[in-house]
This record gives C-alpha cells, structure tokens and sequence, in this order.
C-alpha cells in the first residue's frame, strides 16, 4: 500500500510540475487550460490504473496512448498542414489526441461514470486549440478520432467480481479464478 501511494504521489508531482511549467509560453487561460488539460487527462487516466492496481489497464493504456502520439506525430509531420496563425504541422492536433486518448481509456475500461467528466474536458481541449487560432476544426477531430480509435483497439472493460479464466497446457488442463473488486 505504502508503495501504492509514493507511485501516486510522484506521478501527480511529476504532472503538475510539467503542467504548470506551461504557463511560460501560454498566450491566455483558455489556451492554457487546454495546455494542462492535455496533460492531466492522460495521466488521471494512468493513475486511475496505477490506483486500482490495474496492471492489465497500464498495458493497454501505455499501448493506446504511445499509438495514439505515434500516429499523430507521423500525421504531423507526413501532412505538414499550416496551422490557422500561420505555423507548421498542424494536422491533427497533439493535444486533442492525447486528451481523447485518456479520456476514452477512462470510459472503455472503467465505465461512464469516469468517461463523461473526461470527456468533457478533452472536449474543452480541443476547442482551446480552435478558439487559441492553433488549429482548424478538422485538425481537431481528426485527433480527437485517433485518440479513441488507438484506445478501442486496445482497451478491453476492466471486469469486477469473479474472472474465470481457462488454462491450458501441454500437461495441464484448469480454471484460474480471480477476484477484482
């Protein structure tokens, strides 16, 4: 438990460390709402994970969201599309992907309950990049989709109460049951 909590701890200070070294460059509060956002829904969605000793949705957050940035960065820079204040690599946003990335995880794993609130906010993100000139509408979405497309290729529901799993071997045959509560 004791090891738990200092993970938790040193996650939460290593995001609002980066987080709010972002207000050196941010233009304005909504600009750099979003600039946090981007970062803290992700890493809400891994310490939810990292909080419920959810070692299977670590895995699969960690796969969703490398593919997730991977494949926006690729986009990025293959695409190469002007951006509305006149800067480069503008398809599709980063900041959307990664907001979507985590706050899809949060839904497809662990319900609605925690998809809706993220939700909410990675929309808020995505329209800061539009309302702050960093991008157009279709930069947005485009990230938005690649952010739930890589989580839903990923992410399976986390399961609670009893799993009954199936083991088979050369020599063995059995049942493994677990309990996630």
């Amino acid at each position: 438990m004791k090891t738990k909590r200092s993970k938790i701890i040193l996650i939460f200070f290593i995001i609002f460390n980066f987080a709010f070294s972002i207000t050196a460059y941010a233009g304005d509060d909504i600009e750099l709402a979003g600039n946090i956002l981007q970062i803290v829904i992700p890493a809400t969605a891994g310490s939810v994970a990292l909080y419920k000793g959810d070692k299977q949705g670590i895995i699969q957050f960690s796969k969703s969201l490398l593919t997730t940035l991977g494949a926006t960065y690729a986009l990025k820079y293959t695409v190469n599309e002007k951006r509305p204040n006149g800067g480069s690599h503008g398809f599709p946003s980063g900041h959307t992907s990664a907001a979507f990335s985590g706050a899809s995880f949060l839904q497809k794993r662990y319900g609605w309950e925690y998809g809706i609130p993220a939700y909410v906010g990675a929309s808020f993100v995505g329209w800061s990049r539009i309302e702050s000139n960093e991008h157009y509408w279709q930069d947005v979405l485009a990230g938005a989709a690649i952010g739930v497309i890589s989580t839903y290729i990923f992410t399976d529901a986390y399961k609670k109460g009893i799993v009954a799993t199936p083991l088979i071997g050369k020599k063995t045959i059995g049942l493994q049951l677990s309990l996630a509560f």
